[in-house]
């Protein structure tokens, strides 16, 4: 019974355990390893003129370098597979990040030091972008989730949107015996307002050209020139559209966040691809003239 309840304890301790804290830290420790060995190997090698790419130190380093980008690569299709222990996702997730930056050690001492306009230094390029791209990655998996729960609070997504539809249904109430021409402004925030949008518009949270907005503004200033009755009917759909307005805005701040979560993607899948490439050719190039 007892170890069963240290089992179950381990169990949650580790569900809730951070990937970038996986085991104590043990990729970040594993990949400092391999950079300091690298780097020991590097600087105690006798190559002359200097040590580059062609060395048998250069080599080993670039083999390595090159089965860690495939392997890193192939966390996309890891990630459609379900294990725990050891070879679990959240386990695969912390090596990819920790080896993935101590890349920038392996290659950069591949290279030894030696750039110009070829496909070798463009591969290099796409490397580094691939891993800025990637960091940028783990800060959003990081930081956003906590920024999206503090923003809905108790709300979920599927309330945020009932409670945009149920304002509209009150505005459409209030504005019941409307003259034409004021009516046809309230029709302009129930049919024409757009909660998302694109992927860009929810990204930059562009929403400067609201359509709710946009009618508030225009009830606004046909309640300062309207009668007593009208102005009292009009200042209660304003109302109702502020309302309206507060709650679009916590459902796109919702979405943006959402949006930020993805956009890093945008850069590091096609990135990623493009690397794959561009060391394939500097593979086939090496030894094609080896």
């Amino acid at each position: 019974m007892a170890r069963s309840a240290t089992v179950s304890q381990r169990r949650r301790s580790s569900t809730h355990e951070s990937f970038l804290r996986h085991k104590g830290f043990l990729f970040l420790k594993v990949a400092v390893f391999v950079c300091v060995a690298a780097v020991a190997a590097y600087f105690f090698q006798h190559a002359r003129p200097r040590p580059g790419g062609g060395t048998p130190l250069g080599y080993f380093l670039g083999t390595v370098g090159a089965g860690l980008i495939v392997w890193l690569a192939l966390l996309g299709v890891r990630k459609r597979a379900v294990s725990s222990g050891h070879y679990s996702l959240k386990a695969w997730v912390s090596a990819h990040v920790y080896l993935g930056l101590s890349l920038i050690v392996i290659a950069t001492l591949h290279t030894g030091f030696q750039f110009g306009w070829n496909v070798h230094t463009l591969a290099y390029g796409l490397m580094l972008l691939v891993i800025a791209s990637g960091a940028i990655g783990v800060w959003a998996y990081v930081a956003l989730p906590a920024r999206l729960s503090e923003n809905r609070g108790e709300t979920t997504r599927k309330q945020m949107l009932a409670q945009i539809q149920s304002l509209d249904e009150l505005i459409h109430e209030a504005a019941q015996g409307f003259p034409r021409d004021t009516a046809a402004i309230v029709r302009i925030s129930l049919e024409q307002t757009d909660i998302g949008g694109g992927f860009w518009r929810r990204l930059f949270e562009d929403y400067r050209d609201c359509a709710n907005l946009r009618a508030l503004r225009e009830i606004e200033a046909a309640q300062r020139t309207a009668g007593a009755h009208e102005a009292k009917a009009l200042g209660e759909v304003a109302v109702l559209m502020r309302r309206k307005g507060d709650a679009l805005g916590l459902a796109r701040r919702q979405m943006h966040i959402t949006a930020l979560l993805e956009a890093w993607l945008f850069v590091h899948v096609p990135a990623t691809f493009a690397l794959l490439a561009a060391l394939t050719v500097h593979i086939v190039s090496v030894f094609a003239y080896w």
